[in-house]
């Protein structure tokens, strides 16, 4: 629990924002290092535009420039010129999607608060995966949901487990999230894992709401399916060009509906009168939509040759020792090392950057269970990459 703040009202607040808002030790001694202004080799980075990518910067300037965007045109949904260059990114994945079926976000957090919105009551509950990223904890809080979670298992590869999964729902269920592909294990739902959600929700009369902002980043052969497409349940597919194009601060996301048709159409009816309470939208990031899209060619092409040089130089500095092993990646931007969990991850995340100068995440910000995992990036420059991993290396097989 935090501290009250000094001529702060007690219960003041709603006790949904109680967090814990101290900062835990690895932050404290990030802020440390880097106001010593000491170097810092960041196997964290999450920020595209920071990593030394290329983008047509003109051509986003002049998109933005459109004289059209000085007409206000209200739409609930979005305006149809974004929706369709939308529908157009998933038809060249091979997915029919009506434009009336998209809802343009600003993020895809404001596309998860609409849907929770239109599914929970206060107090029901969403079931996450775990491990998975921690913002589900805040963007469930805030919106008075709980979370359950289910857990990925890793048996010859990541999959669901799912009698876990079915003992986890209860009668306040109200969706399962799956995150397709996982962040940070980079597993993809095959289509047998996909078959099952969806016949679960469908039986159980709940929803499934898919993550998919990572789906274009597989490092598999075969191109993955994406639920926008699943008709067998209630589904929410959400995505954006934050991962899809690097362009995270362009703030263009979306959520897709499908399902059986009564359900879809009551769905769309409603998160319509959700969206049109906010119209948080902005009209010259709508009208530049298909520009801002289609930088994801060449952006993704950049990020993949990374991400594929990344992972060919972990696995060669990985096989001359065996203390540190990579979990196996089917796509995304991050990887999942087990090290030996003679103590804490984060105390290996300390030691990493204050003799090291290397910043990684420890497992337990990602709910894994117990300790021995670290979380990298696999997006960082390919020169901080291997000098990272070198220390790394060095520190998990140094004797404690």
């Amino acid at each position: 629990m935090t501290r009250s703040q000094p001529g702060v009202p007690r219960g003041f607040f709603a006790g949904r924002t109680n967090w814990n808002l101290e900062s835990n030790k690895l932050a404290e001694a990030l802020a440390r290092h880097r106001a010593a202004g000491k170097p810092l080799l960041d196997l964290t980075a999450s920020n595209p535009t920071a990593c030394g990518f290329r983008c047509e910067g003109d051509a986003i300037l002049r998109s933005i420039a459109n004289p059209a965007a000085l007409v206000y045109q209200p739409d609930p949904k979005g305006l149809e010129v974004a929706r369709r260059a939308v529908a157009a990114y998933y038809a060249e994945r091979g997915g029919d999607i009506d434009p009336n079926r998209i809802i343009l976000t600003t993020s895809t957090s404001e596309a998860y608060s609409f849907v929770f919105r239109l599914l929970c009551d206060p107090g029901d509950e969403i079931l996450v995966p775990s491990p998975s990223y921690p913002l589900f904890d805040f963007l469930a809080g805030v919106q008075d949901v709980k979370l359950a979670r289910y857990p990925l298992v890793y048996d010859y590869g990541w999959q669901i487990d799912f009698e876990a999964l079915a003992r986890a729902i209860s009668p306040r269920t109200r969706a399962v999230i799956a995150v397709n592909p996982n962040n940070p294990t980079g597993h993809f739902c095959s289509p047998q894992e996909a078959a099952r959600l969806s016949e679960i929700c469908a039986s159980r009369q709940i929803a499934l709401i898919a993550d998919e902002v990572f789906l274009d980043f597989a490092l598999t052969e075969s191109r993955p399916r994406s639920f926008a497409v699943n008709a067998s349940a209630l589904t929410f597919t959400m995505s954006g060009i934050s991962k899809i194009s690097g362009l995270p601060q362009m703030k263009l996301a979306w959520l897709v509906t499908s399902g059986p048709r009564e359900a879809e159409v009551q769905a769309l009816a409603r998160l319509e009168v959700i969206a049109d309470t906010y119209l948080s939208m902005n009209a010259p990031v709508q009208h530049a939509a298909a520009v801002l899209l289609d930088q994801r060619r060449a952006f993704q092409a950049q990020l993949m040759e990374r991400v594929r040089h990344n992972v060919a130089e972990l696995d060669r500095q990985l096989a001359g020792q065996s203390l540190c092993s990579r979990f196996e990646l089917q796509g995304g931007w991050y990887a999942v090392l087990r090290v030996p969990a003679t103590r804490s991850d984060e105390d290996i995340a300390i030691d990493l950057l204050t003799a090291r100068n290397v910043y990684v995440h420890p497992g337990h910000f990602y709910d894994f269970p117990g300790d021995g995992y670290l979380v990298l990036s696999l997006i960082t420059p390919e020169s901080d990459f291997a000098k990272g991993i070198e220390a790394l290396v060095k520190t998990v097989s140094a004797p404690h």
